[in-house]
């Protein structure tokens, strides 16, 4: 194998600087929400130029998706950290989707883009399918759910979880709606419904700070 490409000064600085604007897009947005934030404070807060956030940036949009996909991984960390101290797959599958939904209704950041329903879709489909594929992988492979195309299985809940999330947050679905809606993301992942309420009704230990 040849020896890697060391990469370019410029590289690096794009790098750092991209990096610097998500950060301080996630501090601006968090504290002002999505919509009362601007580019200019964002800018200020990353200590670069106001026009350079355009280098990288087409828009505000553009931008909070990133802070949102930032974000993600964050959470996706966070739920890992829960999950490894449970023995049942199944149940660590849970915990994890249940915790997405949670979010998607809760934090203000990720309800202001419900409204670009293929967006967030499509970045909780890449965010957190690594470790949702895997998870249902080995429950498959445990007994405990049965799936024939895990991959197939974690897209369609990523967009459900997403329609879920804009009844809810809209009021045309109670917030008790979540404990039902992760009943039925288990049954599509092959339980009894008796067990898909069992799982879903076990205790869900909190997140780490984020």
């Amino acid at each position: 194998m040849g020896t890697p490409k060391k990469e370019s000064r410029v590289t690096r600085r794009q790098k750092r600087n991209r990096l610097a604007l998500i950060e301080a897009g996630r501090e601006v947005m968090s504290k002002k929400g999505i919509d009362a934030a601007t580019m200019q404070e964002i800018a200020d807060a990353a200590d670069l130029g106001a026009g350079t956030i355009y280098s990288y940036f087409r828009s505000k949009e553009d931008l909070a998706i990133a802070v949102i996909e930032s974000l993600m991984s964050n959470l996706a960390v966070r739920i890992e950290q829960v999950t490894n101290t449970f023995n049942d797959p199944a149940r660590v599958y849970a915990y994890g989707i249940r915790t997405v939904l949670n979010t998607a209704c809760q934090d203000e950041r990720w309800k202001q883009l419900l409204y670009r329903s293929e967006v967030i879709s499509k970045a909780i489909y890449s965010c957190f399918g690594p470790f949702a594929i895997r998870d249902l992988d080995n429950a498959s492979k445990a007994g405990r759910f049965q799936i024939a195309n895990t991959d197939l299985n974690w897209r369609l809940t990523s967009y459900a979880i997403v329609g879920v999330a804009i009844a809810i947050t809209s009021g045309e679905l109670p917030q008790d709606s979540i404990d039902q809606a992760v009943i039925r993301f288990l049954c599509m992942a092959g339980l009894e419904e008796q067990q898909a309420m069992e799982l879903a009704n076990l205790p869900c230990p909190p997140l780490a700070p984020e």
